[in-house]
């Protein structure tokens, strides 16, 4: 689940796999770590509907004395932590409700108003340049600049927390010590405790089934990490689409128009969210022709789901408003709604306040020299390169 053909077309490679091993293939990852991916439709539903077959808690996986302690996929292996990924059972819903209610009450306005506000000030730093990567300079710094303020850190805090969340997902050597420096955070669950206020942690902290400070912790990061860099890629891949596709050159001439359809089309056709580690059989089963050992840890492949030949018979393109797609999973471990909602908000947000400040925003780059990240899980660009005609800044930093 590495090299250059995963990165560069992953429909491609699903249609091998499928052609070849079926909808549930043997695959290794780093340090070659046997597991199944799962690339059916069908197979990815009936995982996520039987949490009791196919249980979320890691601690199960048979291959645990097979990993090093410095393996660089660790970070997305929550093992013998007390977060909302491993949790199963009633403790799960209750802290899915924990999380669920702390995010609900946040106004969509007052996050656009966060989204449009930091958009602004980011965009203010290149606009003057006539040039600039959009994905590392805008697209990757905006979503954590939200949800850092949505969730009451110092806006100080937020170029560390973006550096951490990358080496986490793109999954390197880094990954540990991003890992890390996201738990060297854990004074601001002491700061809410002490002082209260509306902020996403002190609703987390003022829940009432009975978390600790830890738990409410690592709840913490999992909804930031997955929230920032999901959103980023969703931003970059929606404005690689926008720019790359003749069907929307009227959105960057005319402003928003088309904007929601590209970003739809981007979740069935190039999800951020490729793969998900994962589920893990808790007895001996058989899926899709394939014999599953208790223990085997199952990697969701969200991405060839959506590509199913099954599901998708024509290939067709769909920008229109089918939300079968499973980017933001499927039962009861899915993205919780509140969470989709403020996703949508920052990076429909994003894409169209770029267009109204840089409406002749152009590929500085021919299309095929774009490159991936090298993320076994999220599918995002490493780099966006794209010219403008200069443009005065707004002055809004303050």
């Amino acid at each position: 689940m590495a090299g250059p053909y995963f990165r560069g077309e992953p429909h491609q490679l699903y249609r091998d796999i499928r052609r070849d091993h079926g909808a549930v293939a043997p695959v290794l990852l780093d340090g070659d770590i046997p597991a199944w991916l799962v690339v059916g439709y069908r197979e990815v539903l009936q995982i996520t509907a039987d949490p009791a077959l196919f249980s979320r808690d890691p601690d199960i996986w048979n291959q645990w004395d097979s990993i090093p302690d410095d393996w660089p996929l660790l970070p997305m292996f929550p093992h013998r932590q007390q977060c909302i990924l491993n949790t199963v059972g009633e403790r799960h819903r209750e802290r899915a409700a924990m999380v669920s209610d702390a995010l609900e009450v946040m106004e969509p306005f007052t996050i656009k108003q966060y989204a449009e506000r930091y958009a602004d000030e980011l965009i203010d730093a290149f606009c003057t340049q006539g040039g600039t990567d959009i994905v590392g300079e805008y697209a990757m710094r905006l979503p954590v600049r939200v949800l850092a303020r949505l969730f009451g850190f110092p806006d100080a805090q937020g170029p560390g927390i973006v550096a951490a969340l990358n080496d986490i997902v793109d999954g390197g050597e880094p990954a540990l010590a991003g890992l890390g420096h996201l738990a060297g955070m854990r004074s601001l669950l002491a700061e809410r405790r002490a002082v209260p206020g509306q902020d996403v942690v002190s609703r987390m902290l003022r829940n009432t089934a009975g978390f600790s400070d830890e738990e409410v912790f690592q709840d913490m990061m999992v909804i930031v990490a997955a929230g920032h860099g999901s959103t980023a890629d969703w931003i970059g891949n929606s404005l690689r689409l926008m720019l790359t596709d003749e069907r929307f050159a009227a959105s960057l001439s005319g402003g928003r128009h088309s904007v929601a359809e590209a970003m739809n089309e981007v979740l069935w056709e190039d999800t951020p969210n490729q793969n998900v580690a994962g589920r893990w059989a808790t007895r001996d089963t058989r899926l899709g022709d394939r014999d599953i050992r208790a223990g085997d840890l199952l990697v969701l492949s969200l991405a060839g789901a959506n590509y199913d030949p099954q599901v998708r018979t024509d290939g067709s393109a769909l920008t229109g408003g089918n939300h079968a797609h499973l980017s933001f999973g499927h039962g009861e471990h899915r993205c919780p709604f509140p969470a989709q909602e403020i996703a949508e908000i920052i990076a429909r947000a994003a894409i169209e306040v770029l267009l109204d400040r840089l409406p002749d925003l152009d590929l500085a780059v021919p299309a095929d020299q774009l490159t991936r990240r090298p993320s076994p899980w999220l599918r995002g660009l490493s780099e966006l390169p794209v010219v403008f005609t200069p443009t005065p800044a707004l002055g809004t930093a303050g």
